[in-house]
C-alpha cells in the first residue's frame, strides 16, 4: 500500500470531532470517550489523510458494546495489531474504498492510552518538535513511498524517544 503524506488540513479536527460524536452515539449509553490523536491532531504538520482516533471504554463490557456499535457504522475489526489489549478498527469510504479512520480502542487504565495522549499533547505544545517530526515524516514517505511498514519503521525510533520524553514531562507536570 502506498504511503501518501499531505499538507495539514485545517478540517481534520472538525472531521475527527464529528466522527467521535458519531461513534459515541452508536454505543450510548455505554461509557466511551473518543480522542483525536496521531498526526492529523497536530496543527501544521503533514500527515497521511487518515484520522487516528483513540476510543477509551470505561469497562470491558463497554469495549464490547463499542465493537458492536462500530459494526453498525461500517468499521471493520482488525484485532490487536501487535498491541496487547488494543482493539483496532478501520473505516473505509464505501464508494471509493479510501481509508478514512483508524480507531484504536482500549479499556480505561491501559498504559497505551497515556502514551498516545502524552505524545499528541507534547507535540501540540512544542512546535519545534512537531516540525522535526514533520521533516522526518516527509523524509520517510519520500524514501519509502511504496512501503507502509517501512514508513512506520523509519519513524519508530524517533517516536519512542519523544514518547518517553512526553511521558516524563507529563509525570513531572502532574507532580
Amino acid at each position: 500500500m502506498a504511503v501518501r503524506v499531505v499538507p495539514h488540513d485545517p478540517a481534520w479536527p472538525a472531521r475527527a470531532h464529528a466522527e467521535a460524536v458519531r461513534i459515541m452515539a452508536s454505543v450510548a449509553p455505554s461509557a466511551i470517550v473518543v480522542h483525536h490523536i496521531g498526526s492529523t491532531a497536530i496543527p501544521d504538520i503533514p500527515a497521511k489523510p487518515i484520522l487516528d482516533l483513540l476510543g477509551v471504554a470505561a469497562t470491558p463490557g463497554d469495549l464490547e458494546a463499542l465493537a458492536h456499535g462500530l459494526a453498525r457504522l461500517n468499521y471493520r475489526p482488525r484485532g490487536e495489531q501487535g498491541l496487547p489489549g488494543r482493539r483496532f478498527f478501520v473505516l473505509d469510504a464505501i464508494d471509493s474504498g479510501e481509508r478514512l479512520v483508524h480507531l484504536h480502542c482500549f479499556t480505561a487504565g491501559d498504559p497505551a492510552i497515556e502514551r498516545y495522549l502524552a505524545f499528541r499533547d507534547y507535540l501540540r505544545a512544542r512546535r519545534e518538535v512537531a516540525q522535526e517530526y514533520a521533516a522526518l515524516k516527509l523524509h520517510c514517505a519520500g524514501a519509502l513511498s511504496d512501503d507502509r511498514v517501512g514508513y512506520g519503521g523509519c519513524k519508530d525510533e524517533w517516536i519512542k524517544r519523544i514518547e518517553a520524553d512526553a511521558l516524563k514531562s507529563r509525570t513531572s507536570a502532574s507532580s
